[in-house]
C-alpha cells in the first residue's frame, strides 16, 4: 500500500510491538515522531542519550522484547556509543536508531554531520543502511528481527531526508528463530560425561535467563544433586532461595560457591561464555578445578572454547539443551547418584559458611581501611561501614525486586549480598564496565515492569554522571528507589593507588553536595542515613512509596572510606622508575 517512508517505519515497529521508546526529540525524525502517539508508541524523553540507550538496554532485559532508543544526528547519536556498548554485552536485544545528515548535504562539513556506523560497528550485531527511502521497512524490520536472532544490538541508520515522500511498501512481519537443542552428537557426549562425573557443578549463566530455562536448569541440578554456581553477574540466573544454589563466580563473588566448583570434576556451564573476569581468582583462591572436564552450552558458537579449554561445546539454547540432557540421563544410574546426599550436606555446610562469615565481616581490616575508618571518625563521627549496610539493604528488600548496580567499589562488594528468586531481576554493566549505569538502566526496567519494585545502587562518581535522570522519574511518573553510597571517593581505582601507589593519591578525591539535597530540588525525595539501624527501614519507606504514591527517592548512605578488594590485581605492578626526580615515586 502507499504510504511515506515515517508512516512505513512506525508501522514496521508497530509489527516488533514497540509500545515504548526512549530518547531526546530532534529534527532529524520529527516526521516520524508526530506519529508516534496514535500508533500507540511512548516516546520517554530523557536528560542525557547516554540514559536513554541505557534505558533501552534495562527495557530489554526486563522485557525479553526489544529496547528502542532514537536521537538527534551528530552529538545525540555519538552520545549512545558508551550504553550500546554496555547492551551489546549483557546481549540485549536494543535497536539504536540513528537519523543521519542528509544525503545532499553529506561530505560537506554540515551541521551535525557525523559518520555513524563506525561508531558502532564494535557494539553492533547489524548494521542497516536505508539507501533508499523505498527500503525503510525492509532495514527497519531486518534490524528488530536479527537483534533477537543475535541477541544483541543493532542500528538502523537513516538518512534525515529520507523519511520524506511516498512509496509502495508491504510490511514485513517479525521473523523469530526456533532455536534448537544442538547436535546429537554433542549431546550424547555430553550426556556420556555427566553420567560418569562423580561432582559434577552447573555454572547457571545469563543464556539461561534469556532463554526463560529456569526451570530446566533447575530439574537437571536436582537430578544430579549438583550445586549450582551463577555467572559473574548474572546473580538472578538461579534462584537464591533453592538449596542447591551456591552464589556467584568471580569478582567479590561467593566464597561457598568457589569452594564447591574448586572440587568439581565435571562442569556443565550452561548459557554462558565463561568470560575471562568472571573466573579470575578471588578471596586469595584460585578456585577454578584445573583438571575438570568442562561441558559449554551457548546459543553463539563462536563462545564454544574461547576461554575455557572445554571437552564438549554445545551450540544450542541452554533451554532446549538442558532439557535434552535431562531427557538422556533422567532414567540412567549416575556415578554422582550414590553420593548425592554427602554433596548436599556439603553445600549446605559450604553456604552456612560464607553466610556466617558474612555475617561477621564488618568492615575491611586492611591497614589503610582501618587508618581511614579512625580518621573518618574523627572528621564525621561514626560513618557506616559499607558491608553492614550492604547486609541491612539485603534484608531489606523486597520480594519481587528488580536491582541495578553501577561500576565502583562497593557496587562491586554488593556482589556478595544480592539474591534472587526471580529471573530478570538483576542488571550491571557487565563487561564494559561504564559508570552511570545504574539509575538510567532500572528506570528502563521500571517502565517494562511498572508493578516490580526498581532499586539503583551508585557510588559518588558513577551518582554524578547519572542522577540528571532523576528528572526523568519526575517528569515522566516513573519511580525508582536509588541508593547512593556516599564515601566521596573513587574508591575502586584508589585502591589501586593504596597497593601499588604507597598512598599516593591523584585524582581521587570526590567531595560532594547533599545528594538528598540535590534529589529534593529535583523534585524528588532525598534522604540522609548515618545509622545503621535506619539503613533496612529507609529502603522499606522508599520502595512503599514507589509502588503506592508513585515516588522516586534517593537514599544517600553516608559510609567510610574504608575499601574492598582491586577490581584487577593481575592488571597493575609495582612502579618502575629511571630518572631520578621520579625516584621517590616508587
Amino acid at each position: 500500500m502507499k504510504m511515506t517512508p515515517s508512516e512505513a517505519f512506525v508501522e514496521t515497529m508497530v509489527a516488533n510491538e514497540v509500545t515504548d521508546m526512549f530518547g531526546i526529540m530532534g529534527s532529524a525524525f520529527m516526521d516520524a515522531m508526530d506519529i508516534f502517539a496514535p500508533a500507540g508508541i511512548r516516546l520517554v524523553p530523557v536528560v542525557h542519550e547516554q540514559g536513554a540507550a541505557h534505558m533501552a538496554d534495562g527495557y530489554s532485559r526486563v522485557s525479553g522484547r526489544h529496547g528502542v532508543v532514537i536521537g538527534q544526528n551528530g552529538p545525540g547519536i555519538s552520545n549512545c556509543v558508551t550504553a550500546i556498548a554496555a547492551a551489546y554485552w549483557a546481549h540485549s536485544p536494543v535497536v539504536v536508531i540513528t537519523p543521519e545528515t542528509g544525503t545532499m548535504g553529506m561530505g560537506l562539513g554540515g551541521f551535525q554531520e557525523a559518520n555513524q556506523l563506525p561508531m558502532f560497528q564494535e557494539f553492533t550485531k547489524y548494521q542497516g543502511h536505508v539507501n533508499n527511502p523505498n527500503r525503510m521497512a525492509e532495514y527497519t524490520g531486518r534490524c528488530f528481527d536479527r537483534a533477537m536472532s543475535e541477541m544483541g544490538p543493532t542500528q538502523l541508520n537513516i538518512p534525515r531526508d529520507y523519511f520524506y515522500g511516498e512509496i509502495d511498501v508491504e510490511i514485513p512481519q517479525p521473523s523469530r528463530l526456533d532455536r534448537g537443542a544442538g547436535g546429537e552428537t554433542s549431546l550424547n557426549e555430553a550426556a556420556e560425561l555427566l553420567a560418569q562425573a562423580k561432582f559434577p557443578v552447573i555454572v547457571s549463566g545469563g543464556g539461561v535467563v534469556m532463554a526463560d530455562a529456569i526451570a530446566e536448569c533447575q530439574a537437571l541440578a536436582e537430578r544430579l544433586g549438583a550445586p549450582v554456581v551463577n555467572s559473574y553477574l548474572h546473580n538472578d540466573s538461579f534462584p537464591a532461595s533453592h538449596p542447591l544454589w551456591c552464589g556467584p563466580l568471580g569478582y567479590q563473588g561467593s566464597k561457598a560457591a568457589m569452594k564447591l566448583i574448586s572440587k568439581a570434576d565435571v562442569v556443565l556451564a550452561l548459557g554462558t561464555r565463561l568470560g575471562p573476569f568472571g573466573t579470575l581468582p578471588q578471596h586469595g583462591m584460585d578456585y577454578w578445578p584445573k583438571d575438570a572436564k568442562i561441558i559449554q552450552v551457548d546459543a553463539d558458537n563462536k563462545m564454544l572454547g574461547l576461554v575455557k579449554k572445554i571437552s564438549v561445546g554445545i551450540c544450542g539454547d541452554a533451554g532446549a539443551s538442558a532439557k535434552a540432557l535431562m531427557s538422556r540421563i533422567a532414567d540412567k544410574a549416575l556415578a554422582c547418584d550414590d553420593s548425592k546426599d554427602g554433596r548436599a550436606r556439603e553445600i549446605a555446610d559450604a553456604k552456612a559458611a560464607w553466610e556466617d562469615e558474612l555475617d561477621n565481616w564488618t568492615h575491611e581490616n586492611d591497614a589503610f581501611s582501618l587508618d581511614m575508618i579512625e580518621e573518618q571518625s574523627a572528621e564525621d563521627g561514626n560513618w557506616l561501614h559499607p558491608r553492614q549496610v550492604l547486609r541491612e539493604l539485603e534484608k531489606a528488600m523486597p520480594a519481587d525486586k528488580m536491582v541495578s548496580t553501577d561500576i565502583g567499589n562497593i557496587n562491586s562488594v554488593a556482589n556478595s549480598y544480592l539474591r534472587f528468586d526471580r529471573p530478570r531481576s538483576f542488571f550491571a554493566p557487565m563487561s564494559f564496565g561504564n559508570c552511570g549505569y545504574a539509575l538510567p538502566t532500572m528506570i528502563g526496567a521500571k517502565c517494562a515492569a511498572p508493578d516490580r519494585p526498581a532499586i539503583s545502587y551508585a557510588g559518588d562518581g558513577a551518582w554524578g554522571m547519572s542522577m540528571m535522570e532523576t528528572m526523568t522519574c519526575v517528569r515522566h511518573n516513573i519511580p525508582v528507589t536509588s541508593v547512593v553510597f556516599h564515601n566521596r571517593q573513587w574508591g575502586a581505582e584508589k585502591k589501586n593507588q593504596v597497593d601499588f601507589y604507597n598512598r599516593r593519591f591523584v585524582a581521587g578525591e570526590l567531595e560532594s553536595q547533599s545528594w538528598a539535597g540535590i534529589a529534593k530540588s529535583m523534585g524528588a525525595e532525598g534522604i540522609i542515613v548515618d545509622k545503621l539501624e535506619d539503613v533496612g527501614t529507609t529502603l522499606q519507606k522508599a520502595v512503599d512509596m514507589q509502588m503506592n504514591e508513585g515516588k522516586t527517592t534517593v537514599i544517600e548512605i553516608m559510609c567510610t572510606r574504608e575499601l574492598g578488594d582491586p577490581f584487577r590485581k593481575d592488571a597493575l605492578s609495582k612502579p618502575v622508575r629511571f630518572l631520578d626526580k621520579y625516584k621517590d615515586y616508587v
